[in-house]
């Protein structure tokens, strides 16, 4: 079992800037490729940036390339996400995940969440 914790969310005004932070325990977190996913009001949540257990590959939404960046602190056992130049539209419950592998499609483990607000 792992367990996720997201924090860091809040209200800022747009071309603010957030950074997610996600603590892990239980099994070893470097053993876990991890993503951040989203979800605004009334819409499916989607896939934001993902990065593999050593923290060497990265890919994300085309929507947040250049704004946002993951990172992770294998010996912190914690997974972040630096949100620059927030938008409206970046406004959504921000979700990490564990997965088995790198890009793999479905998640093993998932966290609570936490709420990202962008005004105009």
């Amino acid at each position: 079992q792992v367990q996720l914790v997201e924090s860091g969310g809040g209200l800022v005004q747009a071309g603010g800037s957030l950074r997610l932070s996600c603590a892990a325990s239980g099994r070893t977190f470097s053993m876990y490729a991890m993503d951040w996913f989203r979800q605004a009001p009334g819409k499916e949540r989607e896939f934001v940036a993902a990065i593999s257990s050593g923290g060497g590959r990265t890919y994300y939404l085309d929507s947040v390339k250049g704004r946002f960046t993951i990172s992770r602190d294998n010996a912190k056992n914690t997974l972040y996400l630096q949100m620059n130049n927030l938008k409206p539209e970046d406004t959504a419950v921000y979700y990490c995940a564990a997965l088995a592998s790198y890009r793999a499609p479905n998640p093993d483990y998932w966290g609570q969440g936490t709420q990202v607000t962008v005004s105009s």
